[in-house]
């Protein structure tokens, strides 16, 4: 596009920098546009803000106008003379006079994008070659950090780049924070059940958590065989098969129901992933889909099952023995090619910090501070909820009461700080089966009466929440298919 150069009275811009990309008239033009014609800001991509802007007058003279269109008020040059009459630019500029030429010589509103779309792109210029130089003088002067972290840190700085146009977010103001809370709390209004976050699927847990919240790192922890995966599982399939999403404006899609999933599983394959999957959707056992001994019937169900499931947003990474770093790009990967709204990684004590051997004198308890805080900053980064896995330690297995508390975490200390709520799954029926009176005795009646009642009931145990209340929540568990559900009470029945 053509865009016609003019030029305005005032010296040229305070700090030149020959080599940095820019377009004075571009960013003339479009001041002058929406002072023109305020409406002319509603054509303006949301990414587009004062920073992006090369001249520093313009970035706080857009900044002005865009302050004052937002609350409904007028941005004409007499109301924005007084905003900056004591700004020394403006004066050099030449005052009144500076913003009176850029309304005469404004081009048509129309063309108010054009131009928004040229001081962007060269904002994200300026970003490219000072993120490149920055690297480069990494390479050369700082021999202590290995090239790995390098590339990392590099890496990061760029994907934020292109996903909010500036490397890294800096002081926010209390205006925008308090906007963004506003419009959190108007997302959960206008939601059936009021949720704030992902729905989990499961009911109890839903009212607890409010949900599963952006930005939040969540531990879901267990002894073996409690069925932390399967829940996890089953909450992230939940996610991905109500995924739904509206066009925006500028292309992208916005998620309105459920979402796109990433599950990390550096324990099972994924065919042994999708296997569970089958059995929850199917109705058919697991291990009988395993071992191949079903009927006609049966297989009908899993093959509906699979056609069924098989367009889910819901991606597997199998790979054993994941870096963080390595997690952390795949995921940033994931979030710019099809979007991404859950993140879950099964389990914790599997994920490695990624040396090559030269931090193996580190204990495990320094490693796992490490990956914890990576899970917290890329929740955060792309603010998504990340659901992590974590083992328990055998402790438990030595007290009369098995219902596990924050202190047997295994390398406690960090999980238990940087994550926001830490989440327990809990069987009792898994203890109490395995202490099964002599067949025949009384006591082997009253056993079997409790068993009756247990069988199927599971527990969450929440024994950190930076949100709201810790607590208990009862679930429905169904051994054959590995499933929990919404436990059936008085007024209220699980649908599945």
């Amino acid at each position: 596009m053509n865009v016609a150069a003019f030029s305005l009275a005032g010296p040229p811009p305070s700090e030149p920098i020959a080599t940095a990309p820019h377009n004075l008239e571009a960013e003339q033009a479009l001041l002058g546009a929406v002072l023109f014609d305020n409406a002319a800001y509603e054509r303006l991509s949301d990414r587009l803000q004062g920073r992006h802007f090369y001249e520093p007058f313009h970035q706080r003279l857009f900044a002005a106008m865009e302050e004052y269109i937002r609350k409904g008020q007028l941005a004409e040059p007499i109301v924005l003379m007084e905003r900056f009459r004591r700004d020394p630019a403006f004066e050099d500029l030449g005052g009144l006079r500076y913003l009176a030429d850029l309304v005469d010589r404004a081009p048509p509103a129309a063309n108010a994008a054009d131009y928004a779309r040229i001081v962007y792109d060269l904002a994200l210029r300026r970003e490219v070659l000072r993120i490149s130089g920055e690297m480069a003088k990494s390479a050369v002067e700082d021999a202590e950090t290995e090239a790995r972290d390098q590339i990392e840190q590099a890496e990061q700085q760029l994907y934020t780049l292109a996903e909010t146009g500036g490397s890294s977010t800096g002081f926010q103001s209390f205006a925008d924070a308090l906007q963004g809370a506003v419009e959190m709390t108007a997302e959960a209004f206008s939601r059936d059940g009021g949720l704030a976050g992902v729905s989990t699927g499961l009911i109890d847990l839903d009212q607890k958590l409010g949900g599963l919240h952006k930005s939040d790192l969540l531990i879901l922890a267990g002894r073996p065989s409690m069925g932390k995966t399967a829940l996890a599982t089953n909450i992230a399939f939940h996610v991905a098969r109500n995924y739904a999403w509206e066009p925006q404006p500028d292309g992208s899609r916005k998620t309105v129901n459920g979402g796109v999933v990433a599950f990390f599983s550096l324990e099972m394959s994924a065919e042994q992933l999708a296997m569970r999957l089958l059995a929850d959707v199917s109705g058919v056992s697991s291990d009988r889909l395993r071992k191949g001994e079903i009927d006609q019937a049966e297989f009908a169900r899993v093959r509906d099952a699979a056609l069924e499931i098989q367009d889910s947003p819901f991606y597997i990474d199998a790979t054993g023995g994941l870096s963080i770093s390595k997690l952390t790009a795949r995921a940033r990967r994931l979030k710019r090619s099809v979007g991404l709204d859950l993140l879950v990684v099964d389990y914790l004590q599997l994920v490695t910090t990624g040396g090559d051997g030269s931090r193996a004198n580190e204990n495990r308890v320094q490693e796992v501070s490490q990956i914890t805080m990576g899970l917290k900053s890329l929740a955060k980064e792309l603010s998504v909820p990340v659901l992590a896995l974590s083992q328990l330690s055998r402790q438990v297995e030595s007290r009369e009461d098995k219902r596990p508390q924050l202190s047997d975490l295994r390398e406690s200390g960090s999980i238990e700080q940087d994550a926001d709520a830490v989440m327990f799954v809990f069987r009792e029926a898994y203890y109490k089966g395995r202490a099964e009176p002599r067949e025949g005795s009384s006591e082997h009646l009253a056993w079997q009466e409790e068993m009756d009642q247990i069988r199927h009931v599971a527990e969450v145990i929440i024994g950190k929440q930076r949100h709201g209340p810790i607590g208990n929540v009862k679930l429905s568990f169904n051994d054959d298919t590995v499933r929990f559900g919404n436990l059936a009470r008085e007024g209220r029945y699980d649908p599945h």
